[in-house]
C-alpha cells in the first residue's frame, strides 16, 4: 500500500483550486432532506449545513479513491502493521467483531479468539458479581465499581458510563454505581474514597503496562486506605481487579482478585470496547448492555468499509473535516451534544482526535507542510449556548460545529410547561442553532448582526441506547482514522505525552542539575 503526503496528490491540488461555496448559498430544505447517511445503531449523519457543493463532493471522492482510504482501513482490519512508530498492529476494531472475517494472528495467537476469550471472562465475572455469587471479603454484595486509570483508561469508559446511566434508569436495569479516580492530584482520590462504602466497593485498576505513574500512585493510595480499614475481616485483595497486559507486573499480582487482559495493539484512546471499558460497564449495567454497545460499534465499522463517500458517514465526516481544516483554514472544531448523557463525550473525543492527529511528521518521521488535526472542544447544549456560543456566532474565527441530538430523552421523566415538553425545547434549541449559525441575521445595529456561514453537521437518532452509543463511538474513531490516512500520519502512537513524563521523573529525582526545572520546581515542591 502506498502512503504519500497529502500535498503530493492530484486531489488536494484540485480542491485547492476549486470554487469555495458558502453555507448560505447551498442550504435548502431539499438539501437538508437529501444530505444524510445512515450510521450504525439507528443513527444518521447530516452535512447539509457544510460548505460542500456537489462539485466538491466529487473532488473529495476522487481524493479518497486516489489515497485508497478504504484500502488502508482494510489493512488495519486484516492485521497489517499500521503503527510504524511502535511497529504494532492496530486491532481495536477486532474487539467488537471481525469485519472482514479474516484470521488475524500476532504473538503466536489468534487475536480474534483472544478478545473473545476475554469477553467470556468479563461476562462470567460480571454476572457473578451482579448475581451475588462473588462478594466482598465481609460477605456483602458489591454495590459500587470504581475504576482507577488515566487518559484512555478513564475518559472513554467514564464518558460511556455516564452516557448510559439515564438509559439504565429509564429501563429499570439493575446497576452498580460507577465511580472513577484518574488524576494524580490526591484530592481526586480522596473525594471519591470519602463517598465509598469499602465493604461493597470493587475497584478496577487499569494500566496496560502496569507501570503508569499516576495510576499506580492512586492504587497505592486506595490500597493504603483499604489496609487501614478497621472493618473486621476486611481483605483488600478481594476488592480489586486489574485490566492490564499479560506481560505487565499486574498480571499475576497477588493483591488482585482477578485480571482481564488487553494487549499492545489497543491504544488507550481506542480501548473503550476492550476490557478497559468492558469490565466497568459490564459490572455497572450488565454484560448484555456492553454486548449491545459492541454490536452498534461493529455495525458502524462494517458500514465504514463502503467506498462511496455518500454511503459512508465516517468517511464523509473525515473528508469534510479535512476540507474545513486544509482548504478553508479553520483551526478548531466544537462537539456539541444536545444530550446531558453525553456530558463527558467531548472530553473523550478531545483525546481521541488531538492525541491521534496532533502530529507534525508523517508516518516516516518526515516533517510535513500542511495543517493536521484541529483543536477539539465542546460542552452539552443548551449549557454551551449560555457560555461560549457568543464567540461561535460573532467571533472573528469561524469554528465548525458538530451537533448531536436525539428525539427522545433517556429517563422518560418530562413534563409539559409553556405548551411543550423539555425534550422538545431542547431540540428546538438545537434546530434553531443550526439555522442561526448557517444563515445569520442582518441588522442595522452591527452589534446585533450575525454573519452566518458558520458550518455545522448533525448526528441524530431516536434515542441514546447502548447500540447507538457504540455506533457513535465507532463513527468518531473511524473519522479520526480516515483523517490520519489523509494527512499521512501515524494516528496510533502518542509521543507527545512522553517528554513531560520523562521530565517529571527528573524533577522527582531532584532535577539532576537541570536549572530550568529546578527554578519552576522551587515554586511548588
Amino acid at each position: 500500500m502506498e502512503y504519500v503526503n497529502l500535498d503530493k496528490t492530484e486531489g488536494y491540488k484540485a480542491l485547492q483550486e476549486g470554487k469555495k461555496s458558502s453555507v448560505k448559498e447551498l442550504l435548502t430544505p431539499e438539501r437538508i432532506k437529501a444530505q444524510s447517511i445512515k450510521l450504525g445503531g439507528g443513527l444518521n449523519y447530516n452535512w447539509a449545513a457544510m460548505p460542500i457543493s456537489e462539485e466538491t463532493e466529487g473532488k473529495l471522492q476522487k481524493l479518497s479513491d486516489e489515497m485508497d482510504l478504504i484500502g488502508k482501513y482494510k489493512e488495519i482490519l486484516s492485521g497489517k502493521m499500521m503503527n510504524p512508530g511502535e511497529k504494532r498492529l492496530v486491532l481495536h476494531h477486532l474487539t467488537r467483531g471481525n469485519v472482514l472475517g479474516v484470521k488475524v494472528e500476532a504473538d503466536g495467537e489468534d487475536k480474534d479468539e483472544f478478545y473473545k476469550g476475554e469477553l467470556k471472562k468479563i461476562k462470567d465475572f460480571s454476572e457473578g458479581v451482579r448475581n451475588g455469587s462473588i462478594k466482598g471479603s465481609t460477605g456483602k454484595e458489591f454495590t459500587t465499581v470504581c475504576q482507577i486509570g488515566i487518559g484512555g483508561s478513564d475518559l472513554g469508559p467514564r464518558a460511556l458510563y455516564l452516557a448510559l446511566k439515564g438509559w439504565a434508569d429509564g429501563n429499570n436495569v439493575k446497576q452498580l454505581k460507577g465511580e472513577f479516580i484518574s488524576n494524580v492530584d490526591p484530592d481526586d482520590a480522596a473525594a471519591v474514597i470519602e463517598r465509598l462504602d469499602l465493604e461493597t466497593t470493587l475497584f478496577v485498576l487499569v494500566s496496560k503496562s502496569g507501570t503508569t505513574q499516576e495510576t499506580l500512585t492512586n492504587r497505592d493510595l486506595v490500597l493504603e486506605t483499604l489496609k487501614n480499614s478497621p472493618i473486621e475481616g476486611f481483605v483488600p485483595s478481594k476488592h480489586m481487579v486489574a485490566v492490564t497486559s499479560k506481560t505487565s507486573p499486574l498480571a499475576k499480582d497477588a493483591s488482585m482478585l482477578a485480571a482481564f487482559f488487553m494487549d499492545d495493539y489497543i491504544g488507550g484512546r481506542y480501548s473503550s470496547t476492550s476490557a478497559v471499558g468492558g469490565v466497568v460497564l459490564s459490572l455497572a449495567y450488565g454484560y448484555d448492555t456492553f454486548a449491545a454497545l459492541l454490536q452498534g460499534a461493529h455495525e458502524e465499522d462494517v458500514l465504514s468499509t463502503e467506498k462511496d463517500i455518500k454511503k459512508n458517514g465516517a468517511l464523509m465526516d473525515a473528508l469534510i473535516g479535512f476540507y474545513l481544516r486544509n482548504i478553508m483554514g479553520y483551526p478548531a472544531t466544537a462537539i456539541l451534544p444536545y444530550s446531558q448523557a453525553l456530558s463527558r463525550f467531548p472530553a473523550h473525543l478531545q483525546q481521541l482526535d488531538m492525541e491521534s492527529n496532533g502530529k507534525h511528521v508523517n508516518r516516516n518521521g518526515e516533517k510535513i507542510s500542511y495543517p493536521t488535526g484541529p483543536v477539539i472542544f465542546g460542552e452539552p447544549g443548551t449549557n454551551g449556548q449560555h457560555s461560549f456560543y457568543q464567540l461561535l456566532h460573532q467571533g472573528t474565527d469561524i469554528i465548525p460545529l458538530q451537533f448531536i441530538g436525539f428525539r427522545k430523552c433517556q429517563y422518560g421523566k418530562d413534563i409539559v410547561t409553556a405548551g411543550s415538553y423539555s425534550q422538545t425545547k431542547l431540540n428546538a434549541n438545537l434546530t434553531a442553532q443550526i439555522a442561526a449559525f448557517a444563515r445569520g441575521k442582518d441588522d442595522e445595529n452591527p452589534n446585533k448582526e450575525f454573519d452566518g456561514n458558520r458550518p455545522s453537521s448533525l448526528i441524530y437518532g431516536e434515542e441514546l441506547t447502548p447500540a447507538s452509543l457504540g455506533a457513535l463511538l465507532a463513527h468518531f474513531e473511524n473519522k479520526v482514522m480516515f483523517q490520519g490516512f489523509i494527512w499521512n500520519l501515524n494516528s496510533f502512537d502518542q509521543e507527545g505525552v512522553q517528554l513531560g513524563k520523562v521530565l517529571a521523573k527528573k524533577v522527582l529525582a531532584g532535577c539532576e542539575g537541570d536549572e530550568i526545572l529546578k527554578a519552576y520546581a522551587d515554586f511548588l515542591i
